[in-house]
């Protein structure tokens, strides 16, 4: 289809590349929690251009260059380190006098979080190194008009995602508000997996 070699594995391989916890569910998560469904929306489309400039990134060359020189992706995997631990500090210091301002925050604060998240994630730019050739067909491949159609895919499929994941938090969140001190335990414990992510890129090298 379009050259792609099987687009049901591809569709499947990305959704359960989804589904894999890691440092962007749980910056989508908080943003729901905190900014409701538009922050959570918001968070959702910063995933997505992320993805989007990785992706674009694969294909002009950039991650295989990255991989060609450990030292550029040494950089990449400290920032994208030090941003996730300094996310996560904030997160666990946070007063619990401090929720309701946090959740007037600008949708875009949550869009530009999420996004330097996935810009930063070594792991989701070898995912697209490695990951998008696996599913070119050499013989039908159509050059740009293939990657853009997968491009369109992993926009979509990321969408439809963030809406459920967004949705379900929501729901959530909305019976965890009555009770404050349980909503900032909650938010501090958000605040140490970020942490524990950050440490776990950094020893990664």
């Amino acid at each position: 289809m379009l050259g792609v070699t099987d687009y049901g594995a591809f569709v499947v391989a990305f959704l359960i590349l989804l589904a894999i916890p890691g440092p962007g569910n749980f910056a989508l998560i908080t943003a729901t929690g905190k900014g409701g469904i538009k922050g959570g929306l918001a968070a959702t489309l910063g995933v997505i251009l992320g993805d989007q400039v990785l992706m674009w990134l694969a294909v002009a060359g950039v991650a295989t260059l990255l991989a060609a020189y450990p030292a550029a992706f040494h950089v990449v995997q400290w920032a994208g380190a030090a941003y996730l631990a300094w996310l996560g500090l904030r997160m666990v210091l946070s007063k619990p006098g401090g929720a309701p301002r946090e959740s007037r925050m600008a949708s875009g604060h949550y869009l530009r979080q999420t996004m330097m998240i996935t810009l930063l994630n070594p792991k989701a730019i070898m995912f697209y190194m490695a990951f998008f050739p696996l599913f070119v067909d050499p013989v039908r491949h159509q050059g740009v008009v293939t990657f853009a159609f997968m491009a369109v895919t992993v926009a979509a499929l990321t969408f439809l995602y963030g809406l459920i994941a967004v949705l379900l938090t929501h729901h959530l969140a909305e019976r965890m508000r009555a009770n404050p001190r349980v909503s900032n335990l909650l938010e501090r414990l958000a605040g140490a997996c970020l942490v524990g992510f950050g440490i776990k890129l950094a020893a990664m090298r």
